[in-house]
């Protein structure tokens, strides 16, 4: 995280460099994510570099966390249109409301997404108990909508999860990917085509775990 000598730069300054980082890190990842080019794009010396953080990785978890910090303040407000949804309901107002959040930050966003999808040789604790909570979350979604009779109780629970997780990812990725070529990015990403293409990603993904009518027949 940010020393101090980072956190007492003027903010116009530390805006200046978190843009740079952001638009580094959104076009070569981590890995391949020059510190000179963030050091000669922001203006400051690779000394002053050092005193602000400790290297690039530094950088990029500090705008994980600028990145959480804001998204647990906007899901403050939104909550579920309805109690009543059924798992599916649920989830596909869940990946809306997170492409909603996206769109209110998308190059960070696309930066961050970036980096945990793709670079798999990046390890860090912090995303390590976040994919936990991610999977306890979905686990007991699943338990409880085949409880309710929602989810085909032969699905094997981890598998389901599986499918969760890598629906999200694909819908986040997709979105990312190429809403950033977009001249307008959340005029695309609430058009009607692009809507309509999330809809029918999670319809193959929901009608490959929903109980089918027949199911329900056989269980009456």
């Amino acid at each position: 995280m940010p020393k101090q000598t980072f956190l007492n730069l003027p903010e116009e300054k530390r805006n200046t460099i978190i843009d740079v980082a952001i638009n580094e890190f959104s076009e070569y990842g981590l890995e391949n994510a020059s510190t000179n080019r963030i050091v000669e794009k922001s203006g400051i010396s690779k000394g002053s570099f050092y005193q602000y953080f400790e290297d690039k990785q530094d950088v990029f978890m500090h705008l994980v966390s600028i990145l959480e910090h804001e998204k647990m303040e906007y899901f403050k407000d939104p909550p579920p249109p309805s109690m009543n949804m059924d798992a599916f309901e649920y989830y596909h107002w869940m990946v809306k409301a997170g492409m909603a959040f996206n769109s209110t930050k998308p190059k960070m966003a696309q930066a961050i997404s970036r980096v945990i999808m793709r670079e798999r040789s990046f390890s860090n604790k912090f995303f390590d108990d976040a994919r936990e909570k991610t999977k306890a979350f979905f686990e007991d979604m699943i338990e409880k909508a085949i409880e309710r009779g929602e989810i085909d109780p032969s699905i094997d629970v981890e598998l389901a999860v599986m499918v969760m997780e890598a629906w999200q990812n694909t819908i986040t990725t997709y979105i990312m990917d190429e809403g950033m070529k977009q001249e307008d990015f959340m005029a695309w990403v609430y058009s009607a085509k692009t809507q309509e293409m999330i809809d029918k990603l999670l319809y193959v993904m929901e009608y490959g775990l929903r109980k089918t009518e027949s199911e329900f027949e056989k269980a009456a």
